[in-house]
């Protein structure tokens, strides 16, 4: 089994040395950074399968890592897991939505740390991995993609065309959290003239027709929504 590479990369000592010790005690390879540029330079000087990220750094900030990491093929899919203070909500949505995939409020617990990395990495062998994405079932519903059909406890659910949108891209990512803005590039294109409220309004009305389920559509305050992570799987 290949050992997984992390790097890790904040400005405060006490915090970079807990990290890498809780990475370590997993049996990751872990390659410490205390700033934006030394990441940079891990980055093209070694293969990294996942990054832990402090966004408030003097000199190059973890957004600005960030935005270079996505913009490169090289460390494009590469999963990162941002570190932020509790009053950074808008540098949370920022790093959402250039492309990080969690994020971890300071102060945190290791084992919350160690649960969302592995999280992460689960992520990756999922994507990795052939599945049919046409047929989505979960406790009772039904979504069959290729017949725009959705049935809950054998009794089809009429829903609009953007309900049914929403529904398969969050089906098809549970446990991560989209922004309203995301949501609206993904269903409509970044050029689409919708405001961030009508992507509530649209939720609104896929957790009332999804009855019991509807609980499943979670809302991340500040940031936007996600489907709890146990709750779809792929049917093959």
């Amino acid at each position: 089994m290949t050992v997984k590479n992390v790097l890790a990369v904040d400005d405060e000592e006490s915090i970079l040395e807990l990290v890498e010790l809780h990475m370590r005690k997993e049996g990751y390879c872990v390659f410490p950074a205390c700033s934006g540029e030394e990441a940079m330079q891990v980055l093209r000087s070694h293969r990294i399968d996942l990054v832990i990220l402090d966004l408030m750094m003097p000199g190059i900030g973890g957004l600005e890592v960030c935005r270079r990491m996505k913009a490169l093929e090289a460390t494009s899919s590469i999963p990162v897991l941002m570190l932020t203070a509790r009053s950074d909500e808008t540098d949370i949505v920022v790093g959402l939505e250039i492309g990080a995939d969690d994020y971890l409020t300071k102060p945190f617990f290791p084992k919350v740390l160690v649960a969302r990395v592995r999280a992460l990495f689960r992520r990756v062998c999922v994507e990795a991995q052939p599945v049919s994405k046409d047929l989505l079932e979960y406790d009772g519903l039904r979504m069959e993609m290729q017949r725009h059909l959705v049935i809950l406890d054998g009794e089809p659910l009429a829903l609009t065309v953007t309900e049914f949108d929403l529904l398969h891209l969050l089906a098809m990512h549970p446990g991560w959290v989209f922004t309203r803005n995301q949501i609206i590039a993904r269903l409509k294109g970044d050029d689409y003239p919708v405001t961030d409220r009508s992507v509530d309004v649209h939720v609104v009305g896929l957790r009332r027709k999804l009855g019991r389920l509807g609980e499943s559509i979670e809302t991340v305050r500040g940031i936007g929504y996600r489907l709890k992570e146990t709750a779809w799987s792929s049917a093959h």
